[in-house]
């Protein structure tokens, strides 16, 4: 449990691991609320930049000194229990959290916290519904697992009782929130390290969907995501999918042109809305039904959703298209589970580029090893496939698993150990006309801009 005093007694907060993702939005909150903030990470990132142009000091390297003088150090589930930070924390008696934790104490403070969760999809959703809530001027709290040109950033402090917020199943992070609202776009088999099975995953979940205290939004049409719903009682359930039997579903679908299409919202039956989509892909469509699912439940109305979607472009590293060079188009992409990889390839294959390639770093040794044929399955989908070395991240790699092994699967797939070996070879055999997409979850977007500089 999460002691107050603990925060209300604090004047200065370390973050250990301060570029992530999942820590960008809490720092954000707390910078705002006037907390001094300092920070280390291992890598140079954007992230890192926009912090430093908070005022924030970043320390680049972990080294106990760097808390001292801290009331109070976060960290990611990410560190491992011998980083010197946090070690020379506990020496030293300052009090110490996990991420989740500090979050969950965040989401206790709004009346109508929205929680959005699901293996694949929960950016890009929770980007949506925050960009429709702010258009409607509802002015929520958000953390956002990737950056929202709308806020300018992963995270905002509004004004209002609302709060939306990505809620990620990771080690079971989400069991720390108190969600109001749920928010279930899928259930898949990732995490295998820790659930084990999907079975165990699927529990999790339930557990999630009985902490909600009004509302459940749940993909209908998702056998995993209803199995996960059988015996929660007491609360409104909202459904969307793409079949009728759903409350919220799209008909009359045109993919215009590009990464536009357009939909006709259907409640019940019954037309609320055509809707306009700048982002590709048809599981954006879905994505983008939940996500009206939820303003709507929030008191958004129909035309504002409608309003508000179209002006949506999309989150960071989410089919982000970051430039062009010699009429190479390239682009990035957070996708790191086979599921992910599958559908952004096959939009990226359906959007008429000559050539689709996919330049993919894998992402943990665990999900490498227990998922590789998917993965081979997956990234064979593109026209060529490239590769960097794994990132281990959190994890040794005890499995003895390397990219070759996952290589070796894919016909015509090469990989090689350097970010800079890579941009070359890419842009060296790219041509007029294609599309050359990174994926993964680590550092790999810093190979496209390697390649937008070539």
């Amino acid at each position: 449990m999460f002691d107050e005093n603990i925060l209300k007694n604090a004047r200065r907060i370390h973050f250990i691991g301060i570029g992530g993702s999942g820590m960008f939005p809490i720092v954000q909150i707390l910078h705002t609320k006037g907390y001094h903030i300092t920070g280390s990470d291992n890598n140079e990132t954007d992230t890192l930049k926009t912090e430093r142009e908070m005022g924030i000091e970043i320390f680049l390297g972990h080294n106990p000194e760097n808390v001292k003088g801290a009331d109070l150090v976060v960290y990611t589930a990410a560190i491992m229990k011998d980083n010197p930070e946090l070690c020379a924390a506990l020496e030293s008696g300052i009090p110490t959290i996990e991420r989740s934790i500090m979050l969950g104490y965040l989401t206790t403070k709004y009346s109508d916290c929205i929680c959005v969760c699901g293996t694949h999809g929960k950016t890009t959703t929770t980007a949506m519904l925050t960009q429709m809530l702010l258009g409607a001027g509802l002015d929520p709290t958000a953390v956002i697992g990737g950056k929202l040109p709308a806020i300018g950033g992963s995270g905002r402090v509004g004004k209002s009782d609302i709060m939306v917020c990505e809620a990620c199943e990771f080690v079971d992070t989400f069991l720390k929130l108190s969600p109001d609202a749920a928010v279930i776009l899928n259930i898949d088999a990732d995490h295998l390290d820790y659930f084990g099975t999907l079975e165990n995953i699927i529990k999790s979940f339930h557990k999630f969907a009985q902490m909600a205290t009004k509302a459940i939004i749940v993909n209908g049409d998702d056998s995993n995501s209803m199995k996960a719903l059988e015996g929660v009682t007491e609360k409104e359930i909202i459904t969307f999918g793409w079949s009728e039997k759903n409350d919220y579903y799209p008909v009359n679908i045109l993919n215009l042109q590009g990464a536009q299409s357009t939909f006709e919202l259907m409640y019940r039956g019954k037309l609320l809305q055509k809707m306009t989509l700048h982002v590709p892909g048809r599981h954006n469509i879905l994505n983008a039904v939940a996500a009206c699912a939820g303003a709507i439940y929030a008191g958004v109305s129909p035309e504002q959703a409608a309003e508000h979607l179209e002006k949506f472009r999309g989150a960071g590293r989410r089919f982000e298209v970051l430039g062009q060079v010699r009429g190479v188009t390239i682009a990035d992409d957070y996708a790191h589970h086979p599921a992910e990889l599958a559908v952004t390839l096959k939009t990226a294959k359906e959007m008429k580029f000559r050539k689709v390639w996919a330049v993919f770093q894998p992402f943990t040794y665990s999900r490498t090893y227990m998922l590789m044929d998917d993965f081979a399955k997956a990234l064979s989908i593109a026209d060529h496939v490239v590769m960097s070395e794994i990132m281990g991240s959190r994890e040794k790699n005890t499995y003895g698993v390397y990219t070759s092994h996952l290589a070796e699967k894919i016909p015509g797939s090469v990989w090689f150990p350097e970010f800079e070996e890579i941009a070359d070879y890419v842009m060296k055999n790219a041509q007029e006309g294609d599309l050359v997409i990174t994926l993964g979850c680590g550092d790999v977007y810093k190979c496209a801009k390697l390649m937008l500089n070539k």
